[in-house]
Parts: C-alpha cells; structure tokens; sequence
C-alpha cells in the first residue's frame, strides 16, 4: 500500500492474538503498522523505516520492507515508541541491515538495553523535540510526545508529504484486512491505553495543530487521510475528558436479577422521558473496556450494585478502579444500591467517586431492599426524569 510516491505501508495483520496488552479483548485481531519513507532519487537520497513489529511476524515484515525496496537497502530505523509490539524486531533489522542506524530518543535506548541487551551506541542518532533527519531532500522532524502513552515516544512529520506519524496516538483495535466503525475501536483503544494522559495528549495536539498535516500515520488502526478534522476533534474532546455523546451509560452487577431488573427499568423510564441515547452493560458478562468506553462517552453514569460482604459487589469494585486508573472525571453520576439486611454497595460507590475529579454525585439515591416495591419503582422513574 502506498501512502504517497515516497511512502509505502510494510506493516502487518495479527488475527492470533486473543488479548491485547494481556487484558484488551480484540475479536478482529490488530494491525502492526510500519512505513518506509525514501527520501528521493538523488546520490544522497536515504531511506527510513518507521517502527518495528510484533516479534512474531518479524519475517513477514522484513520481506515487506524487502519487496519495497526492491534491492535497496534502509539507512535508518526510527523507533518512536519502545512496546514490544513496536520494537521485538529491531534486533532482527539491525543483523540483516548491518550498515543501518537506529534513530531513537535517549529514553528508548535506555529501554532498548533493558528489552534486547543493545543500546547500539556505535550506531544510533539520539533525537529529541525539534531535531531533524535529513533523508535527503527530505526532513523529518521528531515531535516529544512524552506519556501518549510511555515516556520514550516520539512522533515524526514529514512536511514534504505532509505526513505525521503519530505512534499510538490515533491508533486503534482491530486488522486492517476487517471494516469496522473506527470511533468505536479507536475509543475503546484510547481510553483504555491512552485514557489516563490526557494532558499530554492536549500538549501533543496543540503541537500538532502548527503542524501542515494531510495524512496521519499511526502504529495501530488505518492511515487517516480523509476528514482529518473529525479525528482531531474527536481526539480533543478525548483527551480533554470531555462529553461526546449526550446521554446516559448505565452499568450495573446483580446476583439474583433483582438489580439488573432495576437497571433494565431505569433504561427504560430514561428513554420514555427523552433520553436520546441509553447504553447499558452487565459488568460481570459483558467486555469490561466496553464499560470503561462508555462511560467516558456519555455525559452520566448511573452505577447499580447489589451489596456483597459489605461492600459493593466485585465487578463494579473493578469498573471503578478502571474509571479512577484511568483519570474519569467532569461527569454526572447517579447511584442505585441492593441490599437484604445491610445495604453498603451505595456507600462504597460513593466512596469512590469523591476521590475522582470533577464529579456530581446527585442527590437522589436509590436504596433496594432485596427486590423493587412501589416507593422504590417510582424513585426510579423519579431519578430517570431528572437524568433525562
């Protein structure tokens, strides 16, 4: 695949993997993006190959690198970000490419030692932000993009191409051989991996925006080069912790139904006051990043937990955990507890969310004792209609 005259697409699609990150479940596999960029067609023209690839298909991409080159061989490997998904290969390239140099910044040589026993210091070219590879006729400008999402990252702009490669910033879940929504992969991707530095990402994109930029390379996901002011916004709002969709997720554990059976009737008192979009998710059947991604898409959050040994029950304790790891903040959240004897899930809920930044707990709180009545069915249609 040719991104432009210069730049060809070596990556490749993983559809063994079952989890990604040991923890992200990726049903439509992943894509482990590389690009080779030639500088031109003079005696001085050089070629850099940007980023690695997962250690598994190291002969795969070496023969993609190959084929594109036809003959020629690269002057540079950038590695811009340090995760094994991104550099397992390095010590493949530098054997088959002995003449080659390694472009890094100083944090990933650091790491490169520690994963593979090589810092190549006889062959590498440190960079930093504002330093500059001359391919030859062609600059790229390195970009620090410290946390988005390890501290070692770098981002490149070719301004010949207006090309910016991003590393795992506008990255996202699944092959590139699968068509799929990208927002919904891309956002599940984001907060889970990125969510949590959405300070940085802001310092990145303001970087970004003095930049002329027509395609975005990132290391996972499609090349974007359409309607780049969609993925930006999107990003911004992201990173800013803001509301994407109006609406109200509402995530919710039950033992013997009772709880799910008041959550399923909120979602349904919610959509007949207007509402314009309800998502609801059983934490302890359905994809935990999933909840996570909702609840940072909609504006309110509504948790409902039965008590379980005087605490909230063990899949929201996690869900929870997820939202603080992950810096959840400005949202409105209402809370909905189950309790036979001792109801203390609505306590520990509570607990949690006042250690979070920006929140607004409201006031209404509904208290189950076992099963719903009347008083508690109308508190539910109460809280829909001040949540709509």
């Amino acid at each position: 695949m040719n991104i432009s005259d210069s730049i060809t697409y070596v990556g490749v699609n993983d559809h063994d993997i079952d989890l990604f990150e040991g923890q992200y479940i990726v049903p439509n596999g992943m894509a482990y993006n590389s690009y080779v960029v030639r500088g031109g067609t003079g005696a001085d023209a050089k070629v850099a190959v940007m980023d690695s690839v997962d250690e598994r298909f190291g002969s795969e991409w070496l023969g993609n690198i190959a084929g594109a080159l036809d003959g020629k061989e690269p002057d540079y490997l950038v590695v811009q970000h340090m995760e094994p998904d991104h550099s397992a290969n390095i010590t493949r390239f530098m054997e088959a490419y002995p003449s080659a140099q390694v472009v890094a910044s100083a944090k990933a040589f650091d790491m490169m030692e520690r994963f593979y026993g090589e810092n190549y210091e006889d062959r590498r070219v440190i960079v930093k932000e504002g330093s500059e590879l001359d391919l030859g006729g062609r600059i790229l400008r390195f970009i620090a993009a410290p946390m988005v999402h390890w501290p070692e990252v770098i981002m490149t702009h070719d301004a010949t191409d207006k090309v910016l490669f991003t590393a795992d910033a506008f990255g996202k879940f699944g092959a590139l051989d699968v068509d799929e929504d990208w927002a919904c992969e891309a956002r599940r991707y984001y907060f889970g991996i990125v969510g949590k530095f959405g300070k940085q990402v802001q310092g990145v994109l303001k970087k970004a925006e003095a930049l002329d930029i027509a395609t975005i390379c990132p290391l996972h996901g499609p090349v974007l080069s359409e309607d780049l002011g969609y993925y930006l916004g999107l990003y911004k709002t992201w990173a800013a912790y803001g509301v994407e969709t109006e609406g109200v997720c509402i995530a919710y554990c039950s033992i013997y139904g009772h709880t799910k059976e008041a959550a399923e009737l909120l979602a349904r008192e919610l959509e007949a006051a207007g509402c314009p979009k309800v998502a609801i998710t059983d934490l302890a059947r359905d994809d935990m990043a999933e909840a996570v991604e909702d609840a940072f898409r909609y504006g309110t959050l509504v948790c409902a937990s039965p008590t379980y040994n005087a605490d909230m029950f063990p899949f929201m304790k996690t869900f929870l955990d997820h939202l603080a790891d992950h810096a959840y903040q400005n949202r409105r959240v209402a809370l909905i507890e189950n309790g036979t004897w001792a109801p203390a899930a609505l306590r520990s809920m509570k607990a949690k969310f006042e250690g979070m930044k920006g929140i607004e707990l409201v006031d209404l709180e509904v208290s189950i004792k076992s099963s719903l009545d009347a008083e508690t069915r109308a508190q539910i249609k109460q809280l829909a209609e001040l949540l709509a």
